[in-house]
């Protein structure tokens, strides 16, 4: 059988170029170090002046910024006492949170059931990042990021954000930093 010399060329090539690109990808990939997972609660009160919630939806919106910025996948949000019924915006709506965050351990000081390797993971929140956020959430991207975000595990925050209250023209929010948490799992092969 006679094989065209382009033909096996083309092939190793490739196959070349492919052993070049997983290790380019290996090198790219964020080292894992020790880490500590921490737990934390606390009531989140909201008293917004260009949107309100329900104590439910303002649970369910903490607990998509929990997770969009590196909280543990099983967190807890549960609606606080409201004057409103189940579903109706109250002015003055509140969430108890109960969720893990994962914090360095350079030491390596953790005990078993709390170690857990990490890397830092580069987080955006803005409107439509994660995309169930919306211009209208200005003042709780606000309030989340002085009140909640201190508790997580974050560095190289950079907050560009202006809440007017009454009105959307004029506010904006983009929050740019980086996030210790678990490393995303391998990809699976096929």
């Amino acid at each position: 059988m006679r094989t065209d010399g382009r033909w096996v060329g083309f092939v190793a090539g490739s196959l070349l170029g492919a052993c070049v690109f997983a290790a380019v990808a290996r090198a790219d990939e964020p080292t894992a170090s020790p880490g500590v997972w921490q737990k934390h609660q606390y009531s989140f009160d909201y008293l917004g002046f260009t949107s309100t919630y329900s104590c439910d939806g303002l649970a369910d919106k903490l607990k998509r910024l929990l997770i969009a910025a590196g909280a543990r996948k099983d967190v807890k949000a549960i609606s606080g006492p409201c004057a409103s019924p189940y579903g109706r915006p109250d002015k003055f709506a509140r969430a108890d949170l109960t969720f893990y965050s994962l914090a360095p351990d350079p030491a390596g000081t953790a005990t078993e059931g709390q170690a857990a390797n990490g890397t830092w993971r580069a987080v955006e929140l803005a409107p439509h990042s994660p995309r169930e956020l919306e211009l209208g959430d200005c003042e709780l991207v606000d309030g989340f990021v002085n009140k909640v975000l201190p508790l997580l595990a974050v560095r190289n925050l950079e907050n560009h954000t202006t809440c007017i209250p009454h009105q959307l023209a004029g506010s904006s929010f983009d929050l740019k930093f980086e996030s210790f948490e678990t490393p995303p799992p391998p990809p699976r092969s096929h």
